[in-house]
């Protein structure tokens, strides 16, 4: 696949690489060689995908492959494959799958594996190990050499076995089993070098989320917790989850420009590398167009940059933007510039991780706008987990000297607004945006109201959005209520800027 994780491909002699890139970054360098693993999963999850992408692999550096399938035929392990666009050609499958079974008068039954003895099974097993004496080994299922050996002890005795004729082979081996054991047999944890968990859950709207877990792994500094992948065509893709500290920072540069000599003057200098600004408000303050003035004036610098949409579609984007006089096409095709929608009924906050990953480590993205983290937050299952990714996420990209823009829609236009969730302490700048009521029209004001990076105008501004963008007016003195969220304008028409909508002077009346 085009869009799996960026990693360097390790070269350690005692590795062996599965061919899934997120897994072997997880691992540091893929799996130690000629063990046993235990890959374990409910039907669906994508053990025989990963398993047949394991052995692709090997054949693709030259190592010969066996799959050993109890439970499909050879055929339809075929066709698995084809439906990605592989062929096995030169691995070797062995089929030990009952070939009588069907008797006239049950033509609707497949009769159990249990009609193979346990013995014969594993004897054939082992006399094509001796023929062919493979590099790389995937036995699928162990649910069917259970059922075979009838009891709990025949069965530990048997993989035991397995194991031992097995390694000693120097070949490396994935066992793959669909958990349809007891809930707390763990035998097979016990025996196997390393056990990989795939998981998969259903949401009431959106794709199946996915994740895999190392739930053991001797002798390997590997990344544990839960990481999310797809499955698609081409195979697996695992995100493997992002881990802030892992990752070098370095000091901070000066402050670039936004393009508004009042917006910088109001952040201190500008926007700081290295550090995230937060734009709050409510609905239809401007977030979003004044994010764009900040990319526009990044673009036109010679600054890659990345836009990532949760709520707003492409078209709608571009055209608010260009009737502000901000054209962002021309970076688009310069490449200066990727925008991606995202939908978050159908990404899961891993993959969404490593697009913003791939933009800055691959596309060498120096800005990245999120708008919004209101749809960031309905991509998550509960707000906890949000919390935890979006740290990670935002210390990474601090790390990485990017200037990070977040955009967070506020609930309610005056009076008691509120949010989602609060965010404001992850943000190294807070930019609050709100609506006031003056000489009968509906205006804007903006204030900066925390930066960690630079002294900051602590001061309130109104702004205006046109077709010339962005337009910040003098210091307004004479307001109430704006950290309340009902501001005031106590002032004088006079201290006001001048907008389209105004009325014109009257003449004084004569008589």
């Amino acid at each position: 696949m085009t869009d799996l994780p960026h990693t360097p491909a390790p070269s350690k002699d005692d590795r062996v690489l599965t061919g899934i890139l997120g897994i072997d970054a997880i691992l540091g360098g893929g799996l130690p060689r000629d063990r046993l693993y235990l890959v374990e999963g409910t039907p669906g999850t994508g053990k025989t995908t990963l398993a047949l992408q394991f052995l692709l692999e090997g054949r693709r550096i030259g190592e010969l492959g066996m799959y050993v399938t109890l439970s499909e035929t050879a055929d339809e392990l075929r066709s698995s494959a084809a439906s990605h666009g592989w062929s096995l050609d030169g691995i070797s499958v062995v089929e030990l799958v009952p070939e009588t079974g069907l008797e006239s008068d049950q033509e609707q039954t497949l009769l159990h594996p249990a009609e193979f003895e346990l013995g014969e099974t594993t004897g054939r097993i082992f006399q094509r190990l001796e023929q062919e004496q493979p590099a790389r080994l995937v036995v699928d299922s162990l649910s069917e050499l259970r059922l075979l050996a009838q009891t709990a002890l025949r069965y530990r005795r048997q993989i035991l076995s397995l194991k031992h004729r097995l390694t000693s082979h120097r070949c490396t081996v994935l066992l793959l089993d669909d958990r349809t054991a007891e809930p707390r047999d763990h035998q097979l944890h016990s025996i196997a070098h390393g056990v990989i968990t795939l998981e998969q859950s259903n949401s009431r709207y959106g794709a199946i989320r996915r994740s895999l877990s190392l739930m053991k792994m001797r002798g390997v500094d590997f990344h544990g917790g839960y990481h999310d992948f797809v499955i698609g065509k081409g195979g697996l893709a695992v995100y493997p989850r992002l881990v802030a500290p892992e990752h070098d920072g370095r000091s901070l540069p000066p402050p670039i420009s936004t393009g508004v000599s009042e917006l910088d003057a109001l952040l201190g200098g500008g926007l700081v590398p290295g550090t995230s600004t937060l734009l709050m408000g409510p609905t239809g303050t401007g977030k979003t167009s004044t994010a764009i003035r900040c990319l526009l004036t990044a673009l036109e610098q010679g600054r890659s940059a990345a836009v990532f949409m949760f709520d707003e579609e492409l078209s709608t984007f571009f055209a608010r933007a260009a009737s502000l006089g901000m054209d962002l096409h021309p970076h688009l095709d310069t490449g200066l510039l990727q925008v991606r929608k995202i939908k978050p009924a159908e990404l899961s906050p891993g993959a969404f991780v490593h697009y913003v990953r791939r933009a800055i480590e691959i596309d060498g993205a120096r800005l990245i706008v999120i708008d919004s983290l209101n749809g960031y937050l309905h991509a998550m299952p509960n707000d906890q987990y949000l919390l935890l990714q979006m740290h990670e996420l935002l210390s990474f990209l601090n790390q990485q000297g990017v200037v990070t823009l977040l955009v967070l829609a506020q609930h309610g236009l005056l009076g008691d607004v509120r949010l989602d969730v609060d965010l404001s302490y992850l943000s190294d700048t807070i930019v609050l945006m709100r609506f006031f009521e003056a000489a009968g029209e509906v205006r804007r004001i903006l204030s900066v109201i925390k930066t960690r990076t630079t002294p900051h105008e602590p001061t309130i501004r109104e702004y205006g959005l046109g077709p010339d963008g962005l337009t910040i007016g003098p210091v307004l003195r004479d307001f109430q209520g704006v950290l309340g969220g009902m501001p005031v304008y106590r002032g004088t028409d006079s201290g006001l800027m001048e907008t389209g909508h105004s009325s014109p002077p009257q003449p004084p009346r004569s008589g």
